[in-house]
């Protein structure tokens, strides 16, 4: 169990927690089940008249790939994790204007979040993304600046968020580690790994982060959440946005 929370990025605890979230007593019943599902294909296969096509012998891979994203996910319920998450919720949910900020692979989790919560923000609040320095000009205090950036650390992020921090801003920063460069300036911080079972980083755990904020944020705030997304999605489908199948 430890070599495997070793393997994901995240602690020995986590698998425990995965275990549960899977509806398990421990990580030995893990195991256990993997244990006997390779017994039972071992002697449903000799059974078989017409044995099915010879298994890629790299097909566990994709198993190991998924296992340790759920890991790495089940470990951002982790005590630790669940206070930085609702401080940051009280942050965004008392801002004016919410500035999403990232480059490089970043810059989609930035995008993502954006998306998510401008449906669900007072007509007083808006979401921006940013795409250049101009789109910060305006950032003041009582506004948001939510940075997402893993090393190595995009130098115009740093810039940008260290700018906003001196013009009153408060930065919030999803980062791989509690002591990054966005981490150093942050009022607020999120630390997600992105470790991989692969060569890249991993961009998941930061997106499971945005919607696990937006979705803790969105019940502090006045707004009738599911209301406003309702009414936005039907404004879009007005505008014929969604594809429709002909009748």
């Amino acid at each position: 169990m430890r070599k495997q929370a070793s393997q994901a990025g995240v602690s020995h605890s986590t698998m425990m927690r995965l275990a549960r979230w899977l509806g398990l007593d421990g990580y030995e019943d893990i195991r256990s089940l993997y244990a006997r599902a390779l017994r039972e294909r071992g002697a449903g296969e000799g059974a078989r008249a017409n044995p099915l096509p010879q298994q890629d012998p790299d097909y566990p891979a994709a198993g190991i790939a998924a296992d340790t994203l759920a890991a790495q996910i089940a470990s951002l319920g982790e005590y630790g994790s669940a206070m930085q998450f609702l401080a940051a919720a009280k942050l965004i949910a008392g801002s004016t204007t919410i500035f999403g900020l990232g480059f490089g692979p970043s810059r989609s989790v930035a995008s993502h979040f954006v998306q998510t919560i401008s449906p669900l923000l007072g007509e007083d609040r808006k979401a921006v993304l940013v795409a250049g320095a101009e789109a910060l000009l305006d950032a003041k205090v009582g506004d948001v600046v939510l940075v997402v950036g893993s090393a190595p650390y995009e130098r115009a992020t740093i810039d940008f968020a260290r700018q906003s921090a001196s013009q009153g801003a408060a930065v919030l920063a999803i980062t791989d580690s509690s002591v990054s460069p966005l981490a150093r300036m942050a009022r607020e911080t999120i630390v997600v790994t992105s470790n991989s079972s692969s060569f890249f980083p991993s961009m998941v755990p930061a997106f499971a982060a945005v919607e696990i904020l937006v979705a803790l944020a969105t019940p502090l705030t006045d707004v009738d959440a599911v209301e406003k997304f309702k009414q936005s999605q039907e404004q879009l489908a007005a505008f014929g946005v969604y594809w429709k199948a002909a009748r």
